[in-house]
Parts: structure tokens; C-alpha cells; sequence
């Protein structure tokens, strides 16, 4: 009789859903070492920021490109009347080829005295005289090719090219405004090298510059600084020295003039860290799904910064507790368990 009813217990638990672990991928909050940094506001720079100016006289006859217009590296910016420009290089190669003719001329007479000097058929006043007028006549030629180089590169200055890849940042001049040497035409800046300018305290200056590290914080993202550059004079009036944080080309949605957050590795601390994919966000909430068994509970928690593919968690966790990486397969879990 005892033995029936063993074999009827064992029969109905087999029945019996049995729930082990959670069937969801699961990671523990773990300490780890991880940057203690300082913060402090910085302002974006971009590296290539340039006023392009005229380098000749004339009125503007196209202007191809507005503020706010990418424009690449040897596009034409701007263009001027350059009637006077032409007529200036037509003047200059005729003079240039009147100088040839006369100096031909003076060559062939040179030559021919030489020739005559030997027999005592010309005079040593006639020949010196032909030597001296090939010399002017080889003189006049040099200037008159500066004169064409000049005249040539007075008709390149009527076409404005930009000087590299950018963002067209303000327009100076009009089209049809008249405009001479000096006068700024366009300014540009590059958004693919950018820096950042912070203000360092006296007293965390050594400790930042002895690690030389930093990270720029912009929304979400965390950029690392490709190096950093220290002024060695510091602001008498605020006790701060000038730091120089080079970024990465193309880093994230960075525009000269934003202010953002900027880490300085100041030393190394233990921090409570968890995968940055198990955070659900709701509105201004982070929670993650803590597993306990074969049990999930959404827990609110409190979040630090986030160092690479791991967020740190301030509070709301423990360690050693597991959380789920993928939220989403976690609700779901929970609501089947729920309903």
C-alpha cells in the first residue's frame, strides 16, 4: 500500500510544470575599476576655421554658395568681374613679346660685333655699346614675365576657391557689391576636426596633466580624447590653466560654439557596473529586471556614467544580483508569468 502511494506522489509531481531559472540571458552587477574623473563646462572649437579675404579689386558676380552650404575642398566660393584683370594680362604679354623681339635684336648685334671686334672692323666704345643694350634688353624681358606672372595670378584672385572641406559659417558680401584687397569675403569652418577649450582649476591642474586622459560627455554618448594639449601660463584673475581636448575626426553631432561635459581622469575607483543594455528607460525612470530564481522584478535603479559597453549603478542593485540583458524578452517573460 505504501509503495502505491510513493508511485502515484512521483506520477503527479512528473505531471507538474517544474520552474527552474529563468529562461533569459543574464549578467551580475559586478565591482570593477573604473576612471574617477573631474568635470568641468567646455566649449567646442573647430580646428580649421578660416576668413577668406580679397586679394584683388572687383565687383561679385557669382556667389554659388550661402551660410549653412557644405562645399568641398577647391570648390569655387565666389567669382568676380574680371574685365580689368584681362586686360591687365593682355597688356603684360604684349609687353612680354615686344621685350623677346628686343632682345633678339640686341642678342644678334651683340653677336655680330663680337664677331667684327676681332678684325678691328667696330670700335670698343660700339662693341661695350651692344653688350650694355643685350643686357638691358635680357633685363627688361625678366621684368616684363614677372609682369605676366603678376597679371595671371591677378586673374586667378577673381575665382575664390575654399582652402578645405566645410560648412560655409557667414557670408560678408553681396552679390554685385564691389569689393578691393583685404576686404573679408566668407568664412568657413570644418566639422571633421573639432576640440575642446575647458578652463582647468590651479589645484586639479598636476593630477590632470600627470594621467592625461579625458572624455567628452554629450547626451548619451561618451567620447574618448584623442590627446590633450596643456597651456603652460595659467589665468592670473581665475586661478585656472587653459586645457586643449583634441577629439576624434567626425566625432559624434558636435558643433563650434556647444557647451559640454568634459572628464578628466583624475585617478581609479571601484564601481558597481552592469551591461548598458539591460537598462530599460521610461520617461526620466531606469529600471532594470532583476532575476531571482525562476522569478523577475522590474527594480528602479540610480545611474552613473557609462564606461564603455558597461553603465555604472549608484543605487538599486546589489552585487551579485543577476539582471537581464535584453528588457524586452524580459517583460515579455514576466507578463506570461503574470497572466
Amino acid at each position: 500500500m505504501m509503495i502505491r502511494k510513493t508511485i502515484l506522489l512521483l506520477t503527479l509531481l512528473a505531471a507538474m510544470p517544474v520552474w527552474s531559472a529563468v529562461p533569459l540571458d543574464t549578467a551580475a552587477a559586478t565591482y570593477d575599476l573604473a576612471p574617477r574623473e573631474r568635470v568641468w563646462d567646455g566649449r567646442i572649437e573647430a580646428v580649421n576655421q578660416a576668413t577668406v579675404s580679397a586679394q584683388t579689386s572687383g565687383r561679385i558676380a557669382a556667389l554659388p554658395f550661402d551660410v549653412n552650404d557644405y562645399v568641398e575642398a577647391g570648390d569655387v566660393v565666389m567669382r568676380f568681374t574680371d574685365t580689368e584683370q584681362k586686360a591687365a594680362l593682355s597688356r603684360a604679354e604684349a609687353s612680354f613679346q615686344e621685350a623677346s623681339a628686343r632682345l633678339a635684336e640686341a642678342t644678334q648685334q651683340f653677336d655680330r660685333f663680337s664677331r667684327m671686334i676681332e678684325n678691328n672692323s667696330v670700335s670698343k666704345q660700339q662693341f661695350d655699346q651692344s653688350r650694355a643694350n643685350r643686357d638691358a634688353a635680357q633685363a627688361r624681358l625678366n621684368a616684363a614675365r614677372s609682369s605676366v606672372e603678376t597679371a595671371k595670378e591677378q586673374l586667378e584672385y577673381t575665382v575664390v576657391r575654399a582652402p578645405y572641406a566645410g560648412i560655409v559659417s557667414k557670408r560678408h558680401v553681396e552679390l554685385g557689391e564691389l569689393v578691393s584687397p583685404g576686404q573679408p569675403l566668407i568664412s568657413g569652418l570644418s566639422l571633421q576636426s573639432l576640440r575642446v577649450n575647458v578652463d582647468v582649476p590651479q589645484s586639479m591642474f598636476v593630477s590632470v596633466r600627470t594621467i592625461g586622459k579625458a572624455f567628452v560627455y554629450i547626451d548619451d554618448q561618451r567620447i574618448a580624447a584623442e590627446s590633450l594639449t596643456f597651456f603652460p601660463v595659467a589665468d592670473a584673475a581665475a586661478n585656472t590653466f587653459r586645457v586643449r581636448v583634441n577629439l576624434p575626426d567626425g566625432a559624434a553631432t558636435l558643433y563650434p560654439g556647444m557647451f559640454v561635459k568634459v572628464g578628466f581622469v583624475v585617478g581609479e575607483s571601484q564601481r558597481l557596473l552592469i551591461p548598458a543594455e539591460a537598462v530599460m528607460r521610461r520617461s526620466e525612470l531606469s529600471g532594470v529586471y532583476v532575476t531571482q530564481g525562476d522569478d523577475v522584478v522590474l527594480r528602479q535603479v540610480r545611474l552613473g556614467r557609462k564606461y564603455g559597453s558597461s553603465i555604472e549603478v549608484l543605487a538599486g542593485l546589489s552585487e551579485g544580483e543577476m539582471v537581464a540583458t535584453d528588457p524586452v524578452a524580459a517583460g515579455i517573460y514576466l507578463k506570461e508569468r503574470t497572466d
